[in-house]
């Protein structure tokens, strides 16, 4: 202590008497300057010097002008020392230059990417190549604390080195030591008396741990989150009666080793009211009885926050389609606190009418603006449309191509009656590689891979690879898809593929089916969901004849020959309004196909239908249905091409059950397809326990029934194969996966079982 307070000292008077001869130095009589010269000089060009001078040659130079120059040099902050001299009428300036950044490192980072890190600090100023200041790195070190902090990560120390090397540089290390991360130990709800503590805690993303939380981090603290959780609180309440809930107080807790979070929320839940009735006020544009078709406010029932906006959000829609983009609409409470009833009081003014100036678009680095504006039903410089405007939007999200999108409406200056849209959008991988498996008792191990790029080049188009490694079933198709082939939005789709299967090993034999072809489709939009598909093919298959061949193969070759051809011709219908393609909710997706074959060897008709319905059962569960049935028959006096059977079994039909081996069996003992087929899948979408609201993580359960029938057999529903089983989904670290296990519960004699199947991918 005494050597440091006699260092203080020395300082101290070293310090005085700096400044006192400095003082004498400036003791200077003006002068007209004739020349100034920079000394000291290193990477700062010396025009940023002369540019700083209150003064230039030519001109008198006093003490006054010298202390403004030495400020004015400081200011720059590039510069740790600036010094001026006289000699005779020449101004001397010296200089010592700040050291600058070389490299900026991080020692003992585990819970962020080194490139996260430096970009927090260069949103400070402190980067490679800038000047190096100490109270820069100080407010670095905060910063990285601050990161930290939002991680929970309380005890996180960080500890500045810096490294002097050559030509006037520094090095800079922060090591961190992190520590463990808090977790919050108790959360707490004071002042509720109509809903349970436990039924509240259940409304927050933020918990105090659970068997998933090393994935979930529901258990670390974070005032986002927070917040969120508050208003999931608050809309709870509102949405329940509590006109006047309010959250008085928010306490965050931590224990004195930083270890421990503890969480008290104080409420008043204020009294219950019942809606006494809903009146108009203002101006509906004399469509006074199609707005009250829209009101969702209930007389009679609790008061609920969402029906008001509901109700308020739909009368702002709906003027919006007649052209009022500003329209407002405000509910004004009437509140009769002594028989707790609230009356509403709907006051709208649907201000001017409007028209779009100009569409802008923005966010999409990859995707080319004409993929976007082509899905645009509102055009520039016509009248604002609300309903178009929300198809337009809802056609954009339904590309799959973004992950977040806005869109805004913004004024016109100095044009009351004209906006703007303008639409951002934030895109997501949209390529895929993705990798299959299937274990079963014949084949063991089946894999399958695919690789496909939905936006191909930014253009919208589709490309993709398919390919099935199994030993039994070997698949490769090559498929395109360009949906504006026209302007006005008719598809074009070509497929490649070649498909062979072999029997099973216990099955004997080493015959093989093999097809071939080349397929060309166009699809044309009648409607916003409906569309019509046309098309035809070329394909040659090949019966590749060897032991215990089928004896249905051996029939149609020996009478069509083993290589035959076919021209089948396809058409189709499909309607989908789901809300999403990937994750559907809510919605109904159904589609038809035809194909007929009218030239070649083979003369058949097959055809097939699907129907997918998903309901939301509440806001966070999800019944799904799918049923599809099959239908073939051959033309003329020519059976039904066994190569065009369909096939049942494993995923995408009965799960439980062994790939395509439903259905007819030869006298071999080989699963050979039939013309008609029938599958109905039943599944309920639940999130996983412990995973909060994470939607990301769920599970489901499942009811699987169907089977493939010959073609001179009836369907009989006692025949159908039915399994149950549950499955997982995540959207994991390493990509999308999903498992599931199976168990069937209607099996016959000779059914090849398989139990267990998953699949995992990831993006690109």
């Amino acid at each position: 202590m005494k050597k440091q307070m006699k260092r203080f000292r020395l300082r101290t008077v070293s310090a005085m008497v700096a400044l006192a001869f400095v003082a004498n130095a400036w003791a200077v009589d003006p002068f007209t300057v004739r020349d100034i010269r920079v000394e000291g000089l290193q990477r700062v060009e010396p025009g940023t010097v002369f540019a700083s001078l209150p003064f230039r040659i030519g001109e008198q130079y006093n003490d006054e002008k010298g202390s403004a120059a030495i400020r004015a040099l400081f200011g720059l902050g590039l510069f740790k020392d600036v010094r001026l001299e006289v000699t005779g009428d020449v101004l001397v300036v010296i200089v010592e230059e700040r050291p600058t950044v070389a490299d900026v490192d991080f020692v003992g980072s585990r819970e962020f990417d080194k490139d996260a890190l430096k970009k927090a600090l260069r949103e400070i100023g402190l980067t490679e190549g800038r000047p190096y200041d100490q109270g820069l790195a100080d407010r670095a070190e905060q910063e990285l604390k601050r990161q930290y902090i939002n991680k929970s990560l309380y005890g996180a120390e960080v500890v500045t080195t810096v490294t002097p090397i050559e030509r006037n540089r520094v090095n800079l290390t922060f090591t961190v030591t992190e520590g463990d991360p808090a977790r919050i130990k108790e959360i707490r709800i004071v002042g509720n008396k109509a809903f349970g503590e436990s039924t509240l805690r259940g409304l927050f993303d933020l918990d105090t741990g659970g068997m998933l939380s090393w994935y979930t981090k529901s258990d670390r603290y974070s005032r986002a989150k927070l917040n969120a959780d508050l208003e999931a609180l608050r809309s709870y309440y509102l949405s329940r009666g509590f006109l006047e809930f309010r959250v008085d107080s928010t306490q965050v807790a931590i224990s004195p080793n930083k270890q421990d979070i503890a969480i008290t929320v104080s409420v008043t839940e204020g009294e219950r009211y019942v809606v006494s009735g809903v009146k108009l006020e203002g101006n509906y544009l004399d469509k006074e009885e199609e707005f009250k078709s829209l009101v969702a406010i209930r007389p009679g029932e609790p008061y609920n926050a969402d029906q008001v906006a509901q109700t308020t959000k739909a009368f702002t829609d709906y003027f919006g389609n007649f052209g009022y983009a500003f329209a407002s609409v405000e509910a004004r409470p009437e509140i009769d606190r002594t028989n707790n009833r609230v009356a509403f009081v709907l006051v709208a003014e649907p201000s001017r009418r409007a028209y779009v100036r100009r569409i802008s678009i923005s966010g999409n680095n990859r995707t080319r603006d004409e993929v976007v504006r082509r899905e645009f039903r509102q055009f520039e410089s016509s009248w604002y449309d609300g309903d178009k405007i929300k198809r337009s939007r809802d056609r954009v999200d339904r590309l799959g191509f973004f992950k977040e999108l806005n869109l805004e409406t913004s004024d016109v200056p100095g044009a009351p009656d004209q906006v703007d849209l303008n639409i951002n959008v934030i895109e997501k991988p949209t390529g895929s590689l993705q990798l299959g498996a299937g274990f079963s008792s014949a084949e063991r191990l089946a894999l399958s891979f695919s690789i496909k790029q939905e936006n191909a080049f930014g253009s919208g188009n589709y490309l993709g690879v398919e390919v099935n490694t199994s030993k039994y079933n070997r698949t490769i198709v090559f498929n395109s898809v360009n949906p504006y082939f026209t302007p006005d939005g008719i598809s074009r789709t070509i497929d490649l593929y070649h498909r062979a299967s072999r029997p099973y090993k216990d099955q004997g034999g080493n015959y093989e089916l093999a097809t071939t072809g080349v397929g060309l489709r166009f699809g044309v939009p009648f409607s916003e969901l409906d569309t019509i598909y046309f098309g035809g093919s070329v394909e040659r298959t090949q019966i590749k004849p060897g032991t215990n061949i089928p004896a249905a193969y051996l029939a149609y070759a020996n009478r069509f020959g083993y290589t035959s051809t076919a021209l089948p011709l396809t058409v189709g219908w499909s309607r989908d309004d789901r809300d999403s393609t990937l994750a559907p909710s809510s919605g109904r997706l159904q589609r038809v196909a035809g194909e007929i074959g009218v030239a070649g060897d083979a003369r058949y008709f097959r055809t097939n239908y699907q129907f997918q319905q998903y309901v939301p059962l509440n806001k966070q569960f999800t019944f799904a249905f799918n049923g599809e049935l099959g239908w073939g028959k051959g033309l003329g006096d020519r059976p039904f091409p066994v190569f065009k059977n369909f096939y049942s079994g494993g995923l995408g039909s009965v799960r439980g059950f062994d790939q395509g081996t439903l259905g007819p069996k030869d006298v071999t003992g080989s699963t050979i397809g039939g013309p008609r087929k029938i599958t109905l899948n039943a599944e309920v979408i639940a999130p996983f326990p412990g995973a909060g609201n994470d939607r990301t993580l769920r599970m489901f359960g499942f009811v699987d029934a169907g089977n493939v029938y010959g073609e001179n057999e009836k369907i009989r529903f006692d025949e159908l194969r039915a399994s149950v089983g549950v499955g997982l989904s995540w959207i994991s670290p390493i990509g999308p996966l999903r498992l599931a296990v199976a168990h069937p519960i209607r099996k016959f004699a000779g059914d090849r079982i398989q139990r267990l199947q998953f699949q995992i991918g990831t993006s690109f």
